[in-house]
């Protein structure tokens, strides 16, 4: 095969190719660079009200949409299934629709006054059905208004520690979600900074919503991702309502996500999801595929 100054004919025709397009399109050859380094993600409780009338319409239409990966919600320990199906049967679904679950939302809150028997139960039963799904991350969502008090952060961050402990022993990561409501001064204390100061970062990663971060906290996202990029393993993604400040579809609210995620410190991310817990312009499934498209073409070479 004859050469060119050290490569190939065949190279040479393929590189001289290459730089034409660059000439030409410059712009589309940019953005065909990488492919994104993470999944898209939607976290399921923004689609409730679908999943209760049709669940296997509902996650193919999501897939079609351009969603890759989902967060769970809704576990049912009892029976032991993600709306309405088994473990294994909700598995097959998402496998043969080409969409994995790296995270889910269980009911923590509901055994904070348990014995510790009763929840290193539950915690077992969660492990377990991770697993099945073969998701990376159990996170703990919500903590209940009754416990939203020092003393109970306290309680909190001694929970965290031990269900980290029993999670991560497992071969799974464990991880907390905040609200507004971890950001509320108690006596000079914020419940976050109870659950930062007094959980362990090998046992205890942070899954941050940076809507609330926005919303609520004394701290930027950016300012709270930089004090230990490597505990912050997971992102909510959501737009606030510029009057309301309530939820609202990614592009049409206050915070300015270009801006943002072009700073954030990925460094820890593993995983991310787009969510929106109400407040649709017309249906939950009309804003997640609004957000999607608006991600895709804004945000998602980002990351």
């Amino acid at each position: 095969m004859e050469h060119t100054k050290g490569i190939s004919r065949r190279e040479f025709t393929n590189y001289s190719a290459a730089a034409l397009l660059l000439m030409l399109f410059p712009n589309t050859a940019w953005s065909m660079e990488r492919e994104p380094k993470f999944k898209m993600g939607l976290q399921l409780f923004s689609i409730r009200d679908a999943l209760e009338k049709d669940v296997l319409g509902t996650l193919k239409t999501i897939k079609q949409l351009g969603y890759q990966d989902v967060e769970t919600y809704g576990f049912d320990p009892k029976n032991q299934t993600y709306y309405g199906y088994n473990c294994k049967d909700f598995k097959v679904i998402l496998d043969d629709l080409g969409l994995s679950a790296s995270s889910g939302h269980y009911g923590f809150s509901d055994y904070f006054t348990a014995s510790e028997s009763e929840l290193k139960a539950y915690v077992d039963t969660c492990i377990a059905s991770a697993k099945i799904l073969g998701k990376s991350f159990i996170t703990w969502p919500w903590l209940a208004p009754e416990h939203r008090n020092l003393e109970d952060f306290k309680v909190l961050a001694d929970k965290l520690n031990r269900i980290g402990e029993q999670v991560t022993s497992a071969g799974l990561g464990f991880a907390y979600h905040n609200h507004d409501f971890e950001f509320i001064p108690h006596e000079g204390q914020t419940g976050y900074d109870i659950i930062w100061e007094r959980t362990d970062p090998k046992l205890v990663k942070l899954q941050l919503d940076l809507y609330w971060a926005v919303h609520s906290s004394p701290k930027d996202p950016l300012t709270l991702v930089a004090s230990d990029p490597a505990r912050f393993v997971m992102w909510h993604i959501k737009d606030m309502d510029k009057r309301t400040r309530d939820y609202t579809e990614l592009g049409n609210g206050s915070i300015d996500y270009i801006k943002m995620l072009s700073k954030l410190d990925q460094s820890g991310l593993q995983f991310y999801y787009l969510e929106q817990g109400g407040n649709f312009a017309k249906d939950s499934m009309q804003s997640i595929a609004q957000s999607a498209q608006y991600f895709k073409h804004n945000l998602q070479h980002f990351l």
